[in-house]
């Protein structure tokens, strides 16, 4: 075995085969440098804003090979079918401005606050539920759903 750095090990012994069904095992070395960033998801909000329907938040930090964070916004809605959960529409909002970027970085030490939640319960809600059913959402629909996204990340309470 040859170790590269930054490159996935494999047992060459573990390989899959006709023999063995089993998926081959691999392992991931990253070396560590100045800047470590860890990836992780966080559930901030669970509301049912209507009979049936569920909706829940959640911020998402992923990292780049150079260690940056890359911030997310999550909005995940679901039905309610006899008592299980159906997931009806994925919403992922990127953050591009550094605003944005410390505002759900905040989200994640300290939680929602009243105005971002107004604005998820009142504008995203609306905007994403319009969306079920459709398997190619408009170019409007995509904008709009972007535009209270970014609206539910930066609002602030007065």
């Amino acid at each position: 075995m040859k170790l590269q750095r930054g490159f996935s090990l494999t047992n060459q012994n573990e390989q899959t085969n006709q023999n063995n069904p089993m998926p081959k095992s691999s392992t991931s070395v990253v070396p560590i440098g100045k800047k470590v960033c860890k990836p992780f998801l966080l559930e901030v909000m669970v509301f049912s804003p209507e009979s049936g329907f569920k909706f829940k938040v959640i911020v998402e930090r992923t990292c780049t090979p150079e260690a940056d964070a890359i911030w997310k916004l999550v909005f995940d809605l679901y039905k309610i079918a006899d008592g299980k959960e159906v997931q009806l529409v994925h919403v992922s909002f990127t953050a591009g401005a550094p605003v944005e970027q410390k505002a759900i970085e905040t989200m994640a030490d300290e939680g929602i606050t009243e105005a971002q939640s107004d604005v998820i319960i009142n504008d995203v809600h609306p905007a994403v539920k319009e969306v079920v059913a459709v398997p190619n959402p408009t170019p409007k629909q995509r904008k709009r759903i972007h535009d209270v996204m970014q609206k539910a990340v930066t609002a602030v309470d007065v």
